[in-house]
């Protein structure tokens, strides 16, 4: 698998927009290095800018570092311990071969991985509640009364926010497997029952020796995904 050269940190805020979007990718090992207050907090701020329905700002964000992080990957991690296999949203039929390709990449190709080889693939899959070594986890929420057309606008700020942090050279992986197991977050964050739990995410400054960092997955294109009327 080719290498994919990423701009070193301290070049990446000299990035357009489009070099921006085209550098982000999920990040799944990180080093141990934290990151500075002050580029969460600028990410953050330029996040909020973000567009909602009616104004709501329905996004509501947990963010943890240091031994609040710790608690929480410790506490699931032995959740995940106690189940023979992790949480995954349920995909229609038509979506399945999406989840069948990253796998392939993620536990094949990256990490060398035999498809019979489960304990190993065992080991490589509870790394995602150990937020894959990131120093920072956010946990994003949304609350519960809030409908649907209200997590575009989630979405949204998410995605601002990890952009931004891109441009600090600071790397990110959305994790939706977390979410599984909602009760454990909630005790060991202390997240309100109105809160939904949307997913987490790993942030940090990625490892640039682990191959698995090296991914890039093939995206449609936009005219598989879009539909242009005229006339």
């Amino acid at each position: 698998m080719p290498l994919i050269t990423t701009p070193a940190p301290n070049a990446m805020s000299n990035m357009t927009f489009d070099e921006v979007m085209r550098v982000r990718h999920s990040s799944r090992r990180f080093l141990p290095t934290p990151v500075p207050r002050e580029f969460l907090h600028s990410a953050l701020e330029l996040a909020v800018n973000s567009p909602s329905n009616s104004n709501s700002q329905p996004w509501r964000l947990f963010l943890l570092s240091g031994a609040a992080t710790d608690r929480l990957r410790a506490a699931l991690t032995a959740e995940a311990m106690t189940h023979d296999s992790i949480p995954l949203t349920v995909l229609p039929q038509e979506y399945q071969h999406f989840r069948s390709e990253l796998g392939k990449a993620v536990y094949q190709e990256s990490l060398g991985i035999e498809r019979h080889d489960f304990a190993a693939r065992r080991t490589a899959q509870l790394r995602n509640f150990d937020f894959f070594g990131a120093p920072t986890a956010a946990i994003v929420c949304m609350d519960r009364d809030l409908t649907p057309a209200d997590t575009l606008a989630v979405g949204m700020y998410l995605q601002s926010f990890l952009l931004a942090l891109t441009t600090e050279g600071v790397g990110s992986c959305v994790e939706v497997s977390v979410a599984g197991y909602s009760e454990v977050i909630r005790k060991a964050v202390g997240i309100p029952d109105q809160l939904d739990i949307i997913c987490g995410v790993a942030i940090g400054f990625e490892d640039p020796a682990e191959k698995l960092n090296w991914l890039r997955v093939k995206k449609q294109s936009a005219e598989e995904t879009t539909v242009l009327l005229e006339e």
